[in-house]
């Protein structure tokens, strides 16, 4: 062993120590890690930041940022109504939730799909009277299995393919993971539905979370040609109780006028007006599941505001730049990059007592309050005339500055956010196409996968699917500096010959020589890292490694580099492995010792379905 060789292995051995701590960050591990290897002259200090220009890590930015459009479009809560079923037992609704998770995880960030899927998740756990963990738990392997089957479903699969581009020239394309990730992913998903859902213990939810809040009380426009244009207000019932939101229909405007208990029998006509209360996260899905509009969402403003916006109804301090600016501000900012919070009215707020065309919400701010939430009962007023009373929680969109300049002027505080998506079918269809069109070049080849991502983000931005000022913030930077800080560290393994010596070492005491033991040990070993730590530090790490194995064996890279994106996606034994394990930890009421009994089997079935997979698809 050369004096590189142990200084590349001490500082590697430090920084597996330190993930598995868990007291700092993992991108602040693997800065110190390229840091450490910077000052012991195992890197050049001109490569050092390389890997922020690794199409790896570029790739990553720009596939969390198409899914930020995803998610805010409300493509995904589309999706999921087309394909979850309203009806049927427990069996069905985890299997059809699980495999939709799966399915949205080959082409989105799993985290995000994972996100999006929960809240219907705890729908249907009270739908079928199941303790919320039986039905979290199977979501979150079935997102984290759907991640293997593309190349941009995990970052572990875009680390892969790097490392394999070094070794053969070119990287694994994009459904080049498809036929052993499908199976695998089939396979686990099949075993979860139909045995290991059992497995998961029954836990009590950890707690609240956040402030919670009454339904809102809400208005919304019917459309022409929508889903409730012509039907009678018992069909249109009868679908909001059969879908997966909690929304009831308590009120109906026809012409200014309002009809507060219409009969079940009313045809319902283009724009009427239907007065709607819905849990919060209902919300989405009532307005979407009958193509209805927001009216307080529309970029009009009544006639009598414009016409007295030079004068304040309310008496109250104003801030200095007064109603003409605010007003101008509000041209200025436009619809797009806008913010949905909710926020609550606390008490003595100088905004009690007064509706929103009191004081002038749109012409002053800028705002839409698009719906309200109020303990104790319901009102008779339109949304724009309703006194708002001290605990009300009002939903607000807008700008974010005005939404702050607001809350602080009327003494509001801004709740916890709830991630609330307002369906937009235009947004959503384009959202869809883009990622459907960079997925398209990047498979047949027509541009890098880089570069496909890379121009559907700056299409997004443009089409405003993702806004400018959101794109940025749509990013995970502390993946982003992990993947970019630790390649250069895995180049110095290779460079330095401490992957052949750990291969070496590996191959001449356990596997003797048998390509087919290696490739198991390469699993197994790539399986337990990430079940501990970082599954895209474990791709860094095990990569180097597993192209060793190869050369010392003298066979082709590529079963090994496959064994490590199948190992690096498989972390179900503990809830620190994996983000996913990590988010449904409070929700399920789940404890540290409760992942292994439905991973550990799963694991199994894994190993047992992928080895012999990665021999047959891709040859020794």
């Amino acid at each position: 062993m050369t004096v590189d060789q142990a200084l590349i292995l001490a500082v590697l051995a430090a920084a597996i120590v330190m993930f598995l701590w868990g007291r700092w960050r993992h991108d602040m591990v693997a800065l110190g890690a390229l840091l450490a290897c910077l000052g012991l002259g195992l890197v050049p200090a001109e490569e050092a930041f390389a890997g922020f220009g690794h199409p790896a890590v570029i790739t990553v930015a720009a596939v969390l940022v198409l899914s930020r459009g995803l998610q805010t479009s409300g493509a995904v809560d589309m999706l999921a109504r087309t394909i979850l079923p309203s009806k049927g037992g427990p069996m069905l609704a985890v299997g059809s939730l699980t495999v939709l998770a799966a399915l949205l995880s080959g082409f989105m960030n799993n985290v995000g799909a994972l996100a999006l899927l929960m809240p219907v998740a705890l729908q249907v756990a009270a739908q079928q009277n199941l303790p919320a963990g039986k039905v979290l738990m199977p979501l979150s392997f079935g997102s984290i299995l759907g991640g293997m089957t593309t190349l941009i479903g995990t970052p572990p699969n875009l680390i892969v393919s790097g490392f394999r581009r070094g070794v053969a020239g070119d990287g694994f394309a994009m459904f080049d993971f498809t036929p052993v990730g499908l199976a695998v992913a089939a396979t686990g998903i099949l075993f979860i539905v139909l045995i290991g859902r059992h497995l998961v213990p029954a836990r009590e939810r950890a707690g609240a979370e956040g402030f919670e809040t009454s339904a809102y009380l809400t208005e919304a426009r019917v459309t022409e040609g929508g889903n409730a244009d012509g039907r009678m207000l018992g069909e249109i019932e009868t679908a909001l109780e059969e879908g997966q939101g909690q929304a009831q229909v308590v009120g109906l405007i026809r012409n200014e006028v309002r009809i507060p208990a219409p009969h079940r029998f009313h045809r319902i006509l283009p724009g009427d007006i239907l007065v709607i209360e819905a849990e919060p996260e209902g919300l989405a899905t009532a307005l979407s599941s009958l193509g209805l509009k927001l009216e307080e969402a529309v970029e009009t403003v009544p006639e009598d505001e414009e016409a007295a916006d030079e004068e304040a109804v309310v008496d109250r301090p104003s801030p200095e730049d007064g109603g003409e600016s605010r007003k101008k501000s509000r041209k200025d900012n436009g619809s797009d990059d806008t913010a949905l919070v909710e926020l609550a009215v606390l008490p003595a707020s100088a905004l009690a007592g007064y509706s929103a065309s009191d004081i002038r919400l749109r012409t002053r701010y800028g705002l839409n309050l698009l719906a309200v939430s109020r303990q104790g009962g319901r009102s008779i007023a339109r949304l724009r005339t309703l006194p708002i009373r001290e605990g009300d929680v009002l939903l607000m969109q807008g700008p974010p500055e005005s939404i702050s300049e607001f809350a602080s002027h009327y003494g509001c505080v801004p709740l916890a956010e709830r991630a609330l998506r307002l369906p937009d079918r235009r947004r959503a269809i384009t959202a869809g196409a883009l990622l459907a069109a960079a997925i398209a070049a990047a498979a047949f080849d027509l541009f890098p996968a880089a570069v496909a991502f890379t121009a559907a983000v700056l299409a997004s931005m443009a089409l405003r699917t993702v806004p400018p000022r959101s794109a940025y913030g749509a990013v995970d930077w502390s993946v982003i500096v992990l993947l970019a800080a630790l390649i250069p560290v895995a180049g110095a393994m290779e460079s330095t010959g401490a992957a052949d010596l750990i291969a070496r070492v590996l191959m001449d005491t356990l596997a003797q020589g048998n390509t087919v033991i290696g490739l198991v040990l390469i699993l197994v070993v790539t399986m337990t890292l990430s079940d501990f730590m970082n599954n895209a530090a474990t791709a860094a790490v095990m990569c180097p490694i597993a192209i060793g194995t190869a050369a010392q064996l003298g066979v082709n890279a590529d079963p090994f580099l496959m064994g490590v994106a199948v190992g690096a996606s498989c972390a179900f034994l503990t809830p620190i492995g994996h983000q996913n394990n990590t988010l449904i930890l409070g929700p399920g009421g789940f404890r540290f010792g409760d992942y292994w009994k439905l991973g550990l089997p799963v694991e199994a079935i894994v190993l047992a379905v992928g080895v012999p997979l990665i021999l047959l698809v891709w040859p020794l």
